[in-house]
């Protein structure tokens, strides 16, 4: 039985192999496993081999990829190349030899990385981010307030890519996690963050092969908190991987060849790809900076494409293609907007035609399940785009909305989102080259997947009223609603129940039963059928509103998965509870229960 929406949120979220070897080289094609699994369960530290070089003048970077039997991040004699590697340096892919070996061109500003495969694992630093690269730039950062890279020299003899045999990342069967915006400002939301999601996560074992993929806004525009998010990630049970936001400039550079130098710095390449099972996720650098006219724009610039089209090029088609970014290729939430999706959307949809494929990402502080078919009036208008050709996902933020609102009893705030989900991590369950996707709200175990409400004439009103006439709300602003799920006898026939189904996309169904009689189906208030965004008190979630306009935060006043059940104007006078019942596309069910009072 649900209590008021602003108690129930807060009692719901106060608590808290190896592989054999064939002859004298090694292929990225998994086998067998030859190592006792307690061996396999080690993590693998370690860094990239750099071997000093002498001449300033050289251009053309030779290389191993090995396995590193002894795991001490050294090439031996002994240890045997691996075969068919990719190795990158941003614009070029090639691909080791029978041994092993590579050579690449490199310039004065490049990050040399690996696409590691399937059967294999990179090693991780002490934070446990993932080692895979090598920063190339010999004289260094222009002068940078947050540093970005340091002179590192003349160009090695040699940058030498060490990897173990790994039956987790060979396995057909992956749990990736998508963490959007972990976003701190300060080190005290650091702390949030740490008592949220990251317990959370570090209270799991499933994403040891796959790890973590944070997308973006590591941290919001101070790049000295980096150390404090590397801390974060120190407890994960996985390796951490990382690609740029907005949020993550050098606002300092004054072009974009090192406007994330500092990022770079401390996770590694602003794109970069990597195999897991019979899945290649791509990370894709999706800010551009500076951009005419506004401070950044969502793009990927001709250089990306180049190397996204290399790069698919060398993977088979019956891979499942995970793309991720920072700002969305597209999104409900700024559906009209040119800034905060993608540019070059229709080239990224042209290469990935034919291919299984999923996109996710963050930026917009929204949960967002679109899935194929899905259209919108600002993509035709802006982009072309009269429905989405495979699924996308927006991942929602660790930080919610900013880590706003009131403290809760697990020592984070509600941070209640945009489109009044809470805040969480995503989950790709990927068997073989399909998968499933799953939401997890933080402080949650997976069981909390919706949020209830009471839409009435009173509550319209008093949105009006509460609702700043500019800018976003303040903490402390506005009265609580007196009474809000109480509805007089008149007012039933303008009064509603609604359902926040956080996952729920196109394919879900929302039924409703009040007083244990006969289930009927509720409306979905925003179909995605080609039509523009559905706004404002009608369409928003009470039980959200209530908490944003009085305690501070965004305002869900729309929403692409919000459901609406109109009540009987039969209601006697009385308590009654109705008992929701919402199913997503893959038929897993979630039930909640909500009291409501009709009154006189």
């Amino acid at each position: 039985m649900s209590t008021p929406a602003r108690s129930r949120r807060a009692a719901l979220l106060g608590g808290l192999s190896a592989l054999a070897l064939t002859a004298s080289l090694v292929s990225p094609t998994p086998v067998a496993s030859a190592v006792p699994e307690q061996a396999a369960d080690q993590t693998y530290r370690g860094s990239v081999q750099v071997v000093p070089g002498k001449n300033p003048k050289s251009r053309v970077l030779k290389g191993t990829v090995y396995v590193d039997a002894d795991r001490d991040s050294v090439k031996d004699a002994d240890e045997k190349g691996i075969r068919g590697v990719a190795v990158s340096n941003g614009r070029d892919v090639v691909t080791t030899d029978r041994n092993g070996n590579y050579t690449l061109r490199v310039d004065d500003n490049t990050t040399v990385f690996i696409t590691q495969p399937a059967g294999y694992q990179v090693p991780v630093d002490e934070a446990n981010v993932a080692q895979f690269f090598y920063n190339h730039m010999p004289q260094g950062s222009p002068k940078l307030k947050f540093g970005g890279i340091k002179p590192t020299g003349p160009l090695p003899k040699a940058v030498n890519f060490g990897l173990v045999e790994s039956p987790a990342t060979a396995s057909g069967e992956q749990d990736c996690i998508i963490g959007g915006d972990i976003q701190t400002y300060k080190k005290k939301e650091a702390e949030y963050a740490a008592k949220g999601a990251f317990t959370d996560l570090a209270a799991r074992d499933d994403y040891r092969g796959c790890g973590a993929l944070f997308i973006g806004d590591i941290v919001g525009d101070d790049l000295s908190l980096y150390p404090g998010i590397r801390e974060l990630t120190s407890k994960l049970n996985g390796p951490a991987r990382f690609l740029p936001g907005n949020h993550d400039l050098d606002f300092d550079a004054k072009s974009r060849s090192h406007a994330f130098d500092t990022f770079r710095n401390n996770f590694g390449p602003t794109y970069h790809s990597y195999d897991v099972g019979r899945a290649h996720v791509i990370s894709l650098d999706t800010v551009q900076y500076p951009a005419v006219g506004r401070n950044y724009n969502g793009a990927l610039g001709k250089q990306q494409i180049e190397w996204l089209k290399k790069d698919l090029a060398r993977v088979p088609k019956n891979k499942l293609i995970v793309v991720a970014g920072h700002i969305p290729l597209l999104t409900y939430a700024d559906q009209g907007s040119e800034q905060h999706q993608i540019d070059e959307v229709a080239q990224v949809y042209k290469l990935l035609k034919g291919r299984k494929a999923v996109a996710v990402s963050g930026h917009t502080h929204s949960i967002e399940n679109m899935v194929k078919g899905d259209s919108l009036a600002g993509w035709e208008d802006i982009f072309g785009v009269a429905g989405l050709p495979f699924h996308h996902i927006t991942s929602g933020a660790i930080s919610g909305d900013w880590y706003s609102g009131r403290l809760l009893e697990g020592g984070y705030p509600v941070a209640v989102q945009r489109d009044g989900g809470l805040p969480g991590v995503v989950t790709l369950d990927i068997k073989g080259n399909r998968y499933t996707e799953r939401f997890t709200v933080r402080g949650d175990k997976g069981g909390d997947q919706m949020a209830l409400g009471l839409n009435t004439p009173a509550y319209r009103e008093w949105y009006r009223k509460s609702r700043p006439a500019k800018g976003k709300p303040k903490p402390g602003n506005a009265a609580a609603m007196a009474d809000p799920l109480k509805v007089s006898k008149a007012d039933l026939s303008g009064s509603w129940l609604t359902t926040n189904f956080f996952m729920g996309s196109t394919g879900s169904t929302v039924k409703v039963s009040i007083d244990g009689g006969r289930a009927q189906t509720a409306v979905r208030t925003q179909p995605m059928t080609g039509e523009g965004q559905y706004v404002g008190p009608e369409y928003s979630d009470p039980s959200a509103v209530q908490e944003q306009l009085v305690n501070g935060g965004s305002l869900a006043d729309r929403s692409m998965h919000l459901w609406r059940q109109s009540l009987p104007t039969d209601l006697e006078v009385g308590k009654h509870t109705a008992t929701v019942r919402a199913t997503d596309r893959h038929g897993r069910v979630s039930t909640e229960k909500i009291t409501f009072e009709v009154t006189e």
